[in-house]
């Protein structure tokens, strides 16, 4: 099954080339398959290192945004111009293990979606404690069950992308916007490593707002879709 693997990244530039590297070696085992770094307006060497990589590697590809939108419209372009008939998510952080990524295209088509949740969470004891406290309060109010929805390693069919509406947050709430539309979700444990280079674009303090105000979104459009469903469901029938 050929599949594409879509990373958003934003002034990641040394990590760019390991992760490139890290992810052209999954072709030991499949061939069918590409990497789509989605560069969110970088402002440091980020693109030029994904033009190194491309050259370097025949699997990747890189899109660029004129200007930073953020990680949810970077993820949607790539997952808008991807070709595989399986989609896989990740950060471009390098804390994702790429090595996990056959496991979860392995379970796509039994189910509709496999997310990776952190079996051992490779972070400060901070930003733990501020997940579970999210996770939870998000788990009250989309009910979608997930255990870790900050683990972006994700795997989903093709045709479950149009789950996902064109709106800030969207990649935050990914699994609730699939049980939204019924999709066969599965969790399985994944590697989580410790942030190699860089500096992460997010604190507790500055993800808190975007979160609750991302959740507020996630809220209204479940009031305006599920009405919509059951008239579609109704005129089916």
């Amino acid at each position: 099954m050929n599949f594409s693997v879509v990373i958003p990244v934003y002034n990641e530039e040394d990590n760019i080339l390991p992760l490139a590297e890290e992810c052209a070696a999954l072709s030991r085992s499949t061939t069918s398959f590409e990497v789509l770094f989605v560069d969110d307006g970088s402002r440091d060497q980020t693109w030029q290192r994904i033009g190194e990589a491309a050259k370097r590697f025949p699997c990747i590809r890189g899109i660029r945004s004129d200007q930073n939108r953020g990680q949810s419209a970077a993820m949607l372009m790539g997952l808008a111009e991807a070709q595989g008939d399986v989609l896989v998510t990740m950060d471009g952080d390098r804390q994702n293990n790429p090595a996990d990524i056959p496991r979860l295209v392995e379970r796509v088509g039994p189910v509709d979606v496999v997310c990776g949740y952190r079996a051992k969470r490779r972070d400060t004891w901070s930003r733990r404690i501020g997940s579970r406290i999210g996770n939870a309060i998000r788990n009250r109010v989309t009910r979608d069950g997930l255990r870790d929805t900050g683990c972006s390693l994700k795997a989903f069919k093709r045709e479950c992308r149009t789950d996902l509406p064109p709106i800030n947050g969207a990649h935050r709430f990914m699994a609730a916007y699939f049980h939204l539309h019924n999709r066969r979700i599965e969790e399985i444990p994944v590697d989580h490593r410790p942030r190699p280079a860089g500096t992460s674009k997010y604190t507790n303090l500055s993800r808190l707002p975007r979160t609750a105000f991302d959740l507020l979104g996630f809220v209204w459009y479940r009031r305006r879709y599920l009405p919509c469903l059951h008239v579609s469901r109704k005129t089916q029938a």
